[in-house]
């Protein structure tokens, strides 16, 4: 009984003081109960349940008829010595140049792509008599190769650019592919797309689950390309044979993907 009267002056006296801290920290546990200061929840009442989110990763795709080409070309000689085989890329290299200017092509839509000097061997079998022969390389001469990657813009004089090039001396084609300028606005169509694909593929799931789709709680993407065909591997003396040679540019595709955490409802 005295304890108790004493516990309940000190407390009384903290009141007086005005010194809530003071009284927080003195000890009120009775027999049988406690009581202690929480503070605010610590609760977080927008936590999700890893049962309540569904991941759907989805592409969108836009179809466009490509505006420039890229065409990768040059010249290959072969030659008995390495001067020889340089001496005659570089004359046949400057009529190809002189060829593309004449198209109409820029000097800035003209970059080299591949230079080489390689020399080149045949391999021969040398009789080292008593039945014997050992293999052995021969040098046999010089190979010099420069190739270009050719930006071409006006794609209804692509075939005839491409004929002039090889009768001014081009003779290797590693392809050619199609693309777009300026694709800016279709990527973001693209990703714009690939984000309603998403939402749809949810509201699928959802629905077949007897839930609604709620908020996003994550969207990543999961990285865009665009494929370009390629519509020719050849080299330049067979398609000399054509006066003018077709080339169709068709489609090209740029797609785009999204990862998109959403959250069920029901």
């Amino acid at each position: 009984m005295l304890k108790q009267t004493k516990m309940i002056a000190a407390m009384s006296v903290c009141i007086l003081a005005l010194a809530p801290v003071a009284c927080a920290q003195m000890p009120t546990t009775t027999k049988g109960a406690s009581l202690t200061s929480t503070g605010p929840s610590m609760m977080n009442n927008n936590s999700i349940q890893p049962e309540t989110t569904l991941d759907v990763s989805a592409e969108g795709e836009v179809m466009r008829a490509p505006d420039i080409a890229y065409i990768t070309a040059g010249v290959q000689a072969d030659a008995a010595t390495a001067q020889e085989a340089m001496q005659q890329q570089a004359n046949a290299m400057t009529g190809v140049f002189d060829a593309l200017a004449k198209a109409g092509v820029e000097k800035k839509d003209m970059q080299t792509s591949n230079f080489s000097l390689q020399p080149r061997y045949t391999y021969i079998e040398v009789d080292e008599g008593k039945g014997r022969t050992r293999g052995e390389q021969r040098l046999d001469g010089y190979t010099a190769s420069n190739q270009l990657t050719v930006k071409v813009r006006d794609l209804d004089n692509l075939g005839a650019t491409m004929d002039s090039l090889v009768s001014a001396g081009g003779n290797t084609f590693s392809g050619i592919s199609f693309a777009l300028d300026n694709d800016d606005e279709v990527r973001a169509e693209a990703r714009r797309k690939a984000v309603t694909n998403a939402l749809s593929k949810a509201e699928l799931y959802a629905t077949a689950a007897g839930m609604k789709v709620g908020r996003i709680v994550t969207m990543t993407e999961g990285g865009d390309y665009s494929p370009q065909p390629m519509a020719m591997m050849a080299r330049g003396k067979e398609m000399a044979m054509d006066a003018s040679t077709p080339i169709s540019g068709g489609e090209v595709g740029y797609t785009a993907r999204v990862n998109v955490q959403f959250e069920l409802v029901k």
